[in-house]
């Protein structure tokens, strides 16, 4: 199936659909300016003195982190949350919202980014399932309870030439012990999932009543295929969105090649050229 063809079936979907499941990775973000950490070599051209000590995402990314370093856990961390607080989302936010807004149902976001984007943009927050957690809230590093609370009142001073947290660590409320964000990572036996609980339950209510479902994914990697998974769930009308791994079995769904604010963007144009046709009576 040629470019043109995708496009068109991609209208026809969206334009059908009573509820759009928009499912969006990592790569969602890149056209806002956020960092892509594909490979150590993106990890460390974002945080370069983790780079000159060997520190992988994958060490830093990881639940120990704030047991073992918590200053240096909270300096990559840190610096994420002040980052994504002064990120403003691109236009394909937008567009997907608009989208949403003509359907009975709406949408319903599932995404593995933590960076509350689709918050920032105008998304419910009751739409939205962030299945690795957020970096907007809180939870003890020891779990010694199950209370999630916002990191609003959390304002980190980092020191990006070493990535340190130069001012004080975020602390537990009832025994002390340092706070981490509330995000799965690796090696993680300490994260909090009743927030993510129930934005599970949510979005499976909201599937049970959608009968004309399309599922818009955007920017959903392979080397961790959660969103992945989750769409193809979904078939049969996947439309997947990825300027690299955009491959997907054609009984499953269709594949756009491009970054997702180009690919929303023509996507877009065409729906609304059509929109004009039809209204100018085909003229």
């Amino acid at each position: 199936m040629d470019t043109n063809s995708s496009e068109a079936t991609a209208v026809k979907w969206i334009s059908e659909a009573d509820g759009i499941l928009v499912t969006a990775g990592a790569g969602m973000g890149i056209d806002s300016g956020l960092p892509d950490f594909r490979g150590s070599t993106g990890f460390w051209r974002a945080y370069p003195a983790l780079g000159a000590e060997g520190v992988t995402f994958r060490d830093i990314a990881n639940g120990m982190a704030f047991r073992v370093d918590p200053k240096r856990a909270w300096g990559f961390y840190g610096h994420r949350l002040m980052l994504y607080r002064n990120t403003l989302p691109h236009a394909g936010f937008d567009i997907l919202r608009r989208w949403a807004q003509s359907k009975p149902h709406g949408t319903f976001v599932f995404t593995s980014n933590v960076d509350g984007q689709f918050q920032k943009a105008g998304f419910s927050d009751q739409q939205i399932m962030e299945c690795h957690g957020s970096i907007h809230h809180l939870q003890c590093a020891a779990a010694c309870m199950s209370s999630i609370w916002s990191a609003e009142g959390f304002n980190p001073d980092v020191d990006d030439r070493r990535c340190l947290l130069r001012s004080a660590l975020p602390a537990c409320p009832r025994c002390g012990e340092v706070a981490r964000p509330n995000i799965l990572m690796f090696n993680d036996w300490a994260w909090l999932e009743e927030r993510t609980e129930m934005q599970q339950a949510r979005l499976n209510a909201w599937l049970s009543n959608v009968r004309q479902l399309v599922v818009v994914e955007v920017g959903a990697g392979l080397a961790i295929p959660t969103v992945r998974n989750l769409s193809e769930r979904h078939a049969p009308r996947v439309i997947r969105i990825n300027p690299d791994d955009s491959a997907i079995d054609p009984k499953t769904g269709i594949q756009l090649v491009g970054s997702a604010l180009e690919v929303l963007q023509a996507l877009d144009a065409q729906m609304l050229g059509d929109y004009c046709s039809v209204a100018s009576g085909g003229l």
